[in-house]
C-alpha cells in the first residue's frame, strides 16, 4: 500500500489514527484511578507481595462488626424525643364544651366540671397514638423526653397513656363510672386525641452525636511503620491497617494526584496501541485494506481492559474469570496465529495497568493465551474449541498453583476459590463459538469452522450439485485440490480458496447437459447459434449467484463464483463465431461473462487452477512437454489480458502457481508401464515349467507326511 500518493489510503491513515485515539480514550476513562491497595488476599492466608510500609501517620479502623455493636449499644439507651402540644389539649376542651351545652343531657350537667377537671389532668401526662406506643413500648426503649417548651423530662414508657388508656382513666371516678352509658351519647372518646409527637429533627441530632461518640479508631500507625512483609499471616489487626490505609489514601488524594494518574495511563495505552498499529502495518499491512478487520481488533482492545475496570471496582476477587484467552482464540480462527498473540499481549499489558499484581496476571495470562494459540491450530471441528478451552483451564490452574508456590511456599493448597474461578473461565471459553457466529453476521468473516462446514459434499448445495452435475462437481474437487495445493506454496489461504472451487461453478446445475463434462454422447449445442450457447455458458455465473444468495453462502464464497471467470469470454464460441463471419464486426459483451477480475490471490488462483484444469482435458497425449506447454499458456494469456491487475498476486506467486500446476497434473494423468505379451513358444515352455514346479511340490508334501507318520 502507498500511504503517500493514494488519496484512499491517506483516508485509511486517518481512520486508523482516530481508532487509535478513541481507543485509548476509552480506555483511560474506565480504568480505576483510586489511590490505595487494592490487593487479593485473605485473612489467615500469607501475603504475598512485596512489603507495605506507612509513609505516613494513619488511625486504625475499628472492625465493623464491633462498632456495630456500640452503636447498637447507644441506641438501645437512647430516649426519643416527644412534643407536648397544648394546643391538642384546649381545642378538646371547647369542642367538648360547646358538645355539652349543645346537648339534651340536662341531667348530667351537674357533670361538665367533673369531666372538664378530669381532662385537665389527663393530658398534661401525655397521650401517644397506639401505633407509637407499640412501637416504642415493644423494644428497649424505657423512657422518652418530653418536651415542654425548652425543657425536656424523662418519663418512663409505660406512665404514658393511650387513647384506650385515657379514657379508662377519665371514667375512673365512682360517679362518673356509674353514668357511663348515659355518657355515651355524648362520645366522650371524641375529645381524647394524641398530644404527643415525634421530635424528629431533635432525635437525629442525638442519633448523629450518639453515632459520632461511638470510637470509630483503634489506634494509630506512624510514619515508616511496616504494616505487613511478604509471607507474613494476614491477622485481623493487619487487615485493619490496610483497610485504614487504603482510605487514608483515597482520602488524601488531591486533583494533581488523579491527574498524574491520568496522564500516565494515558500514555502507556497509547504507547501500546501505537506499537499494536505499528506490528499491523509492519507486517499485516493487508488488513488495512479491509476495515472490518482492523475493527474486530481493537473492539477486542477495548473490551477486555473495560471488563477488568468494572470486575476491579466491584469483585475483584473474581479478575481470573475474565476468558482473556478469547481473544488469541478468536483472532486466530479469523486471522492468524502470530496477530492472535500480538493482540493478546497487547490486551494483557493493558489490562494489567488496571491491576496490582502485574506479575502474577501477565503469567497467568500469557500461559492462557499461548495455550489457546497452539491448541488451535487445527480448528476443523467443535471439539477442538473443547478441547482448547480444557486445555486452558489446566495451563492457568497449573501456572496459578506455581506462583502460588514461589510467593507462599505451600505445596498442598488449603484454599480451592481461585481455581474455581479458573474452572469458570474454562465454561466461558466455550462461548466463543456462538461468538464466531456472531462476529461472522458483524464483521463479514467467514472462520475455519464454516468453511469446513460448507466443505461437507454429504449434504446441502454440494450434494445437490454431485447428484444433478456429477461431471462438475468432479472438476470442482479436482480444481478445489489443485488451488490447496498453489495457496499452500504462495501462503495463501488453501481452506479458503478449496471451499471457494467446490462452489464456483454451482450455476451449471441450472443447464448441466450443455456444459461437457456432464455430456454423454449428444451435445446439445450442436442445435444453437454460438451467441445462444455463449449465452448459456456464461450464464452459469449469474445462476451461481443466484443460488448463492438462495443458501445463503457467505460473501467471500460468492466472489468466487463471480470472479473465476472475470471479464473473459466463452472463447471456443466467440472463436468459431468471428471464423463463421468473417466480415462481420463481433459484438463481444454477447460472448463475455460480467466479472469482476480477481481482486484476492485466492480468487486468482483459482482462475489459474480452473483453466488450466477444464483445458487439460482436451490435450490427446498427456506428457511433460504438452502439460508445460498448455500450463504456460493459459496463464500468460491471463496475465496478457490483465486479469490479475486488480489483486495483489505477484510475479513470484504466479511461476509458482505454475509449477504447481505442470507437477499436480503430471501425476493425474501420468503415463502407466506397457506391459509385455507373452509370445507362444514361451507360453508352452511356461506350461512345462508349472507342470514340473506343481510335482515336485506334490513330492514334498508327501514325505512330510510320511515323517509326521
Amino acid at each position: 500500500m502507498n500511504y503517500y500518493n493514494d488519496k484512499i489510503n491517506w483516508r485509511t491513515i486517518l481512520t486508523v489514527t482516530l481508532l487509535i485515539l478513541v481507543c485509548s480514550a476509552v480506555i483511560v476513562a474506565v480504568l480505576p484511578r483510586k489511590s490505595g491497595i487494592h490487593f487479593i488476599y485473605e485473612t489467615g492466608k500469607p501475603w504475598k507481595y512485596g512489603p507495605v510500609i506507612a509513609k505516613y501517620n494513619f488511625s486504625i479502623i475499628r472492625n465493623k462488626d464491633s462498632i456495630q455493636h456500640d452503636k447498637e449499644q447507644a441506641i438501645a439507651n437512647f430516649k426519643p424525643y416527644f412534643i407536648l402540644d397544648d394546643k391538642v389539649e384546649a381545642k378538646a376542651l371547647d369542642d367538648f364544651i360547646r358538645a355539652f351545652n349543645d346537648s339534651t343531657a340536662g341531667e348530667l350537667m351537674v357533670y361538665k366540671e367533673h369531666i372538664i377537671q378530669r381532662l385537665r389532668f389527663i393530658y398534661p401526662k401525655g397521650i401517644m397514638s397506639p401505633e407509637d406506643y407499640i412501637k416504642y413500648a415493644s423494644d428497649s426503649t424505657k423512657e422518652i423526653k418530653l418536651v415542654e417548651g425548652k425543657n425536656a423530662k424523662p418519663v418512663g414508657i409505660n406512665r404514658i397513656l393511650t387513647p384506650k388508656s385515657a379514657y379508662d382513666l377519665l371514667f375512673f371516678d365512682e360517679d362518673l363510672r356509674e353514668n357511663i352509658s348515659r355518657f355515651n351519647r355524648l362520645n366522650i372518646s371524641d375529645y381524647i386525641k394524641p398530644n404527643l409527637t415525634y421530635d424528629s429533627r431533635k432525635n437525629q441530632e442525638e442519633l448523629d452525636e450518639l453515632d459520632r461518640r461511638v470510637a470509630k479508631v483503634s489506634g494509630e500507625v506512624v510514619e515508616g511503620e511496616k504494616i505487613v512483609d511478604t509471607g507474613e499471616i494476614v491477622t485481623d489487626e493487619i487487615n485493619r491497617k490496610l483497610l485504614s490505609l487504603t482510605k487514608e489514601e483515597d482520602r488524601k488524594a488531591e486533583k494533581n494526584e488523579i491527574r498524574n494518574k491520568i496522564i500516565g495511563q494515558s500514555i502507556s495505552v497509547l504507547m501500546l496501541i501505537i506499537l499494536f498499529t505499528c506490528y499491523l502495518i509492519i507486517f499485516r499491512r493487508n488488513y488495512f485494506d479491509n476495515l472490518r478487520n482492523i475493527l474486530m481488533l481493537y473492539a477486542m482492545i477495548i473490551i477486555f481492559p473495560i471488563l477488568v475496570a468494572v470486575t476491579i471496582r466491584f469483585a475483584s476477587l473474581y479478575i481470573y474469570v475474565l476468558p482473556f484467552a478469547m481473544v488469541p482464540m478468536l483472532t486466530r480462527v479469523f486471522l492468524d496465529s502470530r496477530t492472535a498473540f500480538v493482540t493478546h499481549t497487547i490486551v494483557i499489558l493493558i489490562s494489567s495497568i488496571a491491576v496490582n499484581y502485574q506479575y502474577e496476571f501477565i503469567l497467568i495470562e500469557f500461559v492462557g493465551g499461548l495455550t489457546a494459540i497452539f491448541a488451535l491450530n487445527d480448528m476443523s471441528k467443535r471439539a477442538h474449541l473443547f478441547k482448547a478451552a480444557l486445555l486452558v483451564t489446566i495451563c492457568t490452574a497449573v501456572m496459578y498453583y506455581a506462583t502460588q508456590l514461589i510467593q507462599n511456599d505451600q505445596l498442598v493448597p488449603k484454599d480451592f476459590k481461585y481455581y474455581g474461578a479458573f474452572v469458570f473461565n474454562g465454561i466461558l471459553l466455550l462461548l466463543a463459538y456462538p461468538l464466531m457466529w456472531t462476529i461472522e453476521k458483524v464483521f463479514g468473516f467467514v472462520s475455519v469452522v464454516t468453511l469446513f462446514e460448507l466443505s461437507d459434499s454429504s449434504r446441502g448445495l454440494l450434494r445437490k450439485l454431485s447428484e444433478i452435475a456429477p461431471g462438475t462437481f468432479q472438476h470442482s474437487t479436482t480444481v478445489g485440490n489443485l488451488a490447496y495445493d498453489i495457496a499452500n506454496k504462495i501462503g495463501a489461504d488453501g481452506l479458503l480458496v478449496r471451499t471457494g472451487a467446490l462452489y464456483h461453478d454451482i450455476g451449471k446445475m441450472a443447464n448441466p447437459v450443455f456444459f461437457t463434462e456432464n455430456q454423454a454422447s449428444v451435445n446439445p449445442h450442436n442445435q444453437l447459434s454460438e451467441k445462444e450457447s455463449a449465452q448459456i455458458i456464461t450464464s452459469h455465473v449469474t445462476e451461481g449467484q443466484k443460488l448463492a444468495e438462495k443458501y445463503n453462502l457467505p460473501d467471500v464464497i460468492k466472489n468466487f463464483i463471480l470472479t473465476h471467470h472475470g471479464h473473459g469470454t466463452a472463447k471456443y464460441f466467440y472463436i468459431k463465431y468471428k471464423n463463421e463471419h468473417p466480415n462481420e464486426e463481433v459484438d463481444t459483451d454477447a460472448f463475455s461473462y460480467q466479472g469482476p477480475n480477481p481482486f484476492t490471490r485466492e480468487q486468482a488462483i483459482l482462475m489459474m487452477a480452473d483453466s488450466v484444469e477444464a483445458a487439460s482435458r482436451s490435450l490427446t497425449e498427456y506428457n511433460d512437454e504438452n502439460i508445460r506447454n498448455l500450463v504456460n499458456r493459459i496463464i500468460d494469456s491471463q496475465v496478457s489480458e490483465g486479469f490479475f491487475t486488480e489483486c495483489p498476486i505477484t510475479f513470484l506467486d504466479i511461476a509458482t502457481a505454475k509449477r504447481v500446476l505442470i507437477e499436480r497434473l503430471k501425476n493425474i494423468y501420468h503415463t502407466r508401464i506397457q506391459y509385455p505379451e507373452l509370445r507362444k513358444d514361451a507360453e508352452a515352455s511356461q506350461a512345462e515349467d508349472t507342470t514340473e514346479v506343481s510335482n515336485k511340490s506334490r513330492s514334498k508334501r508327501n514325505r512330510l507326511k510320511f515323517k509326521r507318520s
